[in-house]
């Protein structure tokens, strides 16, 4: 009997492939392999079984009961009964594109750390070439990799009104990709809370129609919180459907959310700050708790872990294991409706299987994915498709131009010495921005002590729009210095900052050269870039080729003067300002902040919470 290729869902293919999957469980077809183990997790009923084996036909499990006791004929058997079977660890909300790997190498970096399946929160890609958001990230999957991607089309395509990007969704676009595909699970975190909250926000009819969308086709409609602590506001959040939140960073936020019903997923960075408190308030029901990653690098995730140290970082908290292990799961497996596929060790599913020696230290021995062996230890051994990336994913830095020093001058009222500026720092969340007063050299407005200057380049439309303006409390301060970056969440136009005009543009468009990623000018030169060529965003290499580059790269970084300005949140170090990849978001809490020129903010600074825009000189 020829089966359908299940490595992408499809209604139709999924009906026979769980025909087949019932003869080989009742024994009347073969099983293609049975993995023998000493324990299994049964993660539904927090339950420990023990000497089981695993009947596996096709990429799928048809059998889960005592050795010995699956009555059909098996064509190999595999022995493990050394070991402890729980489920290939998920992701309930990554940017995979945070990672920086296309997608067939970010399988062989977090495959041996035991993640089997992730929901990619898909408006980083999307925001580049959103037409081809879905086909991006099925590519590595239907060329045979291992790691399940179920794609999340982005609420953020475009992150607000005031922004433009490379992508547009609304209703139709929303309904279309839930219909057409059953590994798309519904919307990507809502995180425009205005436009949600807000029926004179210009985004309210768009972000409206997706979330319309969204319920038509029984999607699940994540949400993003951040800022949000008000009774009021929280309940409108879950009023408005929003069933998420992991903008959680504290206790009393993680347990407000639980208490009103929000899935609450949980980041590494709070669990100190809110997994104890759990556990002390005597939290019984851990069913609507999951752990996320959202944004690590591979440079981090060589360092760290992917998903074993999310469950293991758990325990070191207090954490039972086999708990951990459901929030790792069939928690958000159960939460994302996708628990027919992921999340546990039974039939019907994938053989998804991750085999430790020792459970409380989560040390992986092997993990299997789709019923293959494609790791031993930290040994990658399963497929890396070679995937031929086209023009629509690699040739996505169009600013149209080559840029000049004139480009990022701000030009001074004819006649004035000095001139009033807006200024703003790293994660600026204050109700208004700061103002200095600047002198004017030959009609344009200088750099003081202490500021530097900011720009948003627009890398879509061609007409290379700049928008610029004043900033304190980071960059370089070193002589004609610049750093430029295509990774900007979450339009992903480009950033630059520097001490001279020059070198701003100069760093772009070397930028523009190599296809986005990183590049860093020093007093006038070129001395350090990272290539990200596909969308400005990842690299089509192995993980540990990327940390090598990158390590290089902060070596020359370590040779410039960087200014520094500690935040109350502390959110940002000396030395490289790394973090300015998310200096440019706007959502909540953000107010003040800088877009590239649009429509609705011709100059780029704008008050993405009112929608007041203003002159960043006067």
């Amino acid at each position: 009997m020829s089966l359908p290729d299940d490595l992408i869902l499809d209604a139709a293919d999924e009906v026979a492939i769980r025909q087949n999957l019932t003869l080989v469980a009742l024994g009347k077809h073969p099983a293609d392999r049975v993995i023998e183990v000493g324990r299994l997790l049964a993660v539904h009923a927090n339950h420990w079984l023990h000497d089981q084996e695993i009947a596996i036909s096709g990429r799928r499990i048809a059998y889960v009961g005592p050795i010995g006791s699956y009555r059909g004929t098996v064509r190999e058997r595999i022995c493990h009964r050394g070991l402890s079977a729980v489920p290939g660890f998920g992701e309930v909300h990554k940017h995979i594109e945070s990672t920086h790997l296309t997608p067939e190498f970010e399988a062989a970096l977090v495959l041996p750390r035991g993640n089997t399946w992730t929901c990619e929160a898909s408006h980083e890609f999307a925001n580049v070439n959103g037409a081809k958001n879905t086909e991006f990230w099925q590519k590595a999957r239907r060329a045979g990799s291992p790691l399940k991607v179920f794609v999340q089309p982005g609420s953020a395509v475009p992150p607000s009104a005031w922004e433009e990007s490379g992508g547009w969704y609304g209703y139709d676009e929303q309904k279309r990709f839930l219909a057409g595909d059953l590994s798309v699970t519904g919307l990507d975190e809502v995180m425009d809370w205005p436009s949600v909250s807000d029926p004179a926000n210009p985004g309210y009819q768009r972000m409206w129609g997706m979330i319309r969308a969204t319920f038509e086709m029984r999607g699940v409609v994540e949400g993003h919180g951040s800022g949000l602590t008000d009774p009021h506001d929280i309940s409108a959040f879950v009023a408005a459907g929003l069933s998420s939140d992991h903008e959680v960073w504290a206790l009393d936020e993680a347990w407000d959310r639980l208490m009103r019903g929000i899935f609450t997923e949980i980041r590494p960075f709070s669990f100190d700050a809110i997994l104890p408190g759990l556990i002390e308030r005597g939290l019984r029901d851990w069913s609507n708790v999951a752990f996320t990653t959202d944004d690590r690098s591979a440079s981090e995730t060589l360092r760290l872990g992917a998903s074993d140290h999310n469950v293991r970082h758990a325990v070191g908290h207090g954490l039972a294991p086999e708990i951990a292990i459901q929030c790792a799961t069939i928690n958000p497996a159960r939460h994302m409706r996708i628990d027919a596929w992921v999340g546990s060790i039974t039939p019907g599913r994938y053989a998804d299987i991750v085999l430790l020696g020792d459970v409380p230290s989560i040390d992986i021995a092997h993990v299997y994915a789709d019923g293959q062996l494609v790791s031993n230890a930290r040994t990658y051994v399963g497929p890396v498709p070679a995937i031929d990336w086209p023009d629509w994913a690699t040739r996505t830095m169009n600013v149209g131009r080559r840029l000049d020093a004139e480009d990022f001058e701000i030009a001074a009222e004819p006649g004035r010495k000095t001139m009033q500026a807006a200024v703003l720092r790293p994660f600026h969340w204050n109700e208004d921005f700061l103002v200095e007063e600047l002198s004017v050299v030959d009609g344009a407005v200088q750099r003081d002590a202490g500021i530097t200057k900011w720009a948003l380049v627009d890398r879509y439309r061609g007409d290379g729009a700049v928008a610029k303006m004043f900033w304190t409390g980071c960059g370089p301060e070193d002589p004609d210095t610049a750093l430029a970056c295509s990774v900007a969440h979450d339009s992903h136009n480009v950033w630059v900052i520097g001490s001279s005009d020059a070198a701003m543009a100069a760093a772009v468009n070397r930028l523009q050269e190599i296809d986005g990623g990183w590049v860093l000018v020093h007093r006038g030169a070129v001395a350090g870039e990272v290539r990200y060529e596909v969308a400005g965003l990842m690299t089509a290499r192995p993980a540990e080729a990327l940390d090598a580059e990158m390590q290089e790269f902060y070596r020359a970084a370590e040779k410039v003067t960087w200014m520094y300005k500690p935040s109350a949140l502390n959110l940002w170090k000396p030395g490289f300002p790394e973090f300015l990849i998310f200096a440019t978001l706007t959502c909540s809490p953000w107010r003040w902040v800088l877009v590239a020129p649009s429509k609705l903010a011709p100059e780029g600074f704008v008050n993405v919470q009112t929608g007041e825009t203003h002159k960043v000189v006067w």
